[in-house]
């Protein structure tokens, strides 16, 4: 992994004071070798998830896990501060899983702006219920980008929805608080179409999660109340840069079924961008991929493999070279008055939502990349 210790992100805000915000370029040692169409497919770690959810004949059972889904996937992002690459347009990525049961395909539609935000629909359908699950990402804050230690926190309230029975799941992303007594949690509950509670659900997003009955929540929560629980860990007085902070458990109410578990970070993490075991193997490519790759595959970006190998001032170099090709691409384009189309989706109607959402158009996987654009 390369350091960023001898970089400082107030000096480089400094020398930009004027400068357009689409102009500035951050050093590429504060990237990860990864692009963010990669950093998204990590959604898909935990798809024993679904697997599991599919297996269940109640509905409620069912929410109970793809709710634990939707919190597992932010998981890996806990001490991931480095900045995935942004994707050049018309960069896809594809995830082919055949032992999990799934393959993905992703396409960067814009390349207009410098903005992210966690916005957009996720829907999951299980076939085997004809089920369409929808929700959307809780807000994702990095904290202390001029000065102190980066730390990533996870708010917000995540709605899921069965559109196919009414049942929802509502949970609640704490922010932080002052004494950090809030860090990671989440806390929410299911209720069926008629709004009857029938599962609390609990954990941290950097851990595990819970459900558990709701009259034995409220049972536990007045118990521990009395008996000062809460006060207990509050005089502790946790900051959230306070690294033991990090390093507590969920308090498992009794009763309760686990619902997921985070795996163990493989040997070394820390020195491998704190990258998972599953976004490890996101970059490989061995020689007999090469053929069956789109050409605009993220694998093949020489800005991201050079940072892989160590070289940071060919991924520097590289980076500055593939950005002025999209700048002069761009150019070419609004010259000759055309528009950017995406090879691989459309926009088009969610059909559970009914919102303007982005629809795979299909045909990916049939293989033929002629009309690809060069991008690399």
């Amino acid at each position: 992994m390369i350091t960023r210790n001898n970089f400082s992100v107030t000096s480089i805000l400094k020398k930009c004071i004027g400068m357009e915000l689409s102009k500035i370029a951050m050093p590429v040692v504060f990237n990860e070798p990864l692009s963010f169409l990669q950093r998204i497919s990590e959604y898909m770690e935990h798809t024993h998830l679904i697997h599991k959810a599919c297996r269940l004949s109640d509905s409620i059972d069912r929410m109970q896990v793809v709710a634990a889904f939707a919190v597992s996937a932010v998981a890996s992002q806990w001490e991931r501060t480095g900045k995935p690459f942004n994707p050049l347009l018309g960069e896809t990525f594809e995830l082919m899983r055949e032992d999990d049961g799934y393959r993905l395909i992703s396409e960067q539609f814009w390349g207009k702006s410098v903005e992210a935000e966690p916005k957009g629909t996720m829907t999951l359908e299980l076939l085997k219920h004809k089920e369409a699950y929808t929700w959307t990402n809780p807000m994702c804050c990095v904290h202390n980008v001029i000065l102190g230690k980066l730390w990533i926190e996870q708010y917000g309230t995540v709605e899921i929805v069965n559109h196919s029975t009414g049942d929802k799941c509502v949970l609640n992303f704490k922010p932080c608080g002052m004494f950090g007594k809030e860090l990671h949690k989440v806390e929410g509950h299911i209720q069926d179409s008629s709004k009857k509670k029938h599962s609390v659900i609990y954990g941290k997003w950097t851990e595990c999660m819970y459900s558990v009955d709701p009259k034995v929540y409220e049972a536990h929560k007045k118990s521990d109340k009395k008996a000062g629980g809460d006060s207990k860990k509050l005089k502790q007085e946790h900051s959230c840069e306070d690294e033991n902070a990090v390093l507590e458990t969920v308090t498992v109410i009794p009763e309760s079924a686990l619902l997921w578990r985070i795996s163990p970070p493989p040997a070394h993490s820390e020195q491998m961008y704190n990258f998972t075991s599953f976004a490890m193997t996101l970059n490989e490519l061995e020689p007999s991929m090469e053929q069956l790759l789109a050409p605009t595959d993220c694998r093949q970006r020489p800005d991201i493999r050079a940072m892989e190998n160590g070289e940071i001032d060919k991924a520097s170099a590289e980076k500055e070279r593939l950005e002025e090709k999209q700048r002069v691409a761009r150019k070419e384009r609004s010259k000759d008055e055309e528009e950017w189309s995406t090879r691989w989706f459309h926009l088009g109607t969610n059909p559970h939502t009914g919102a303007e959402d982005w629809l795979y158009k299909g045909g990916y996987f049939d293989r033929n990349y002629v009309d690809c654009p060069n991008i690399y």
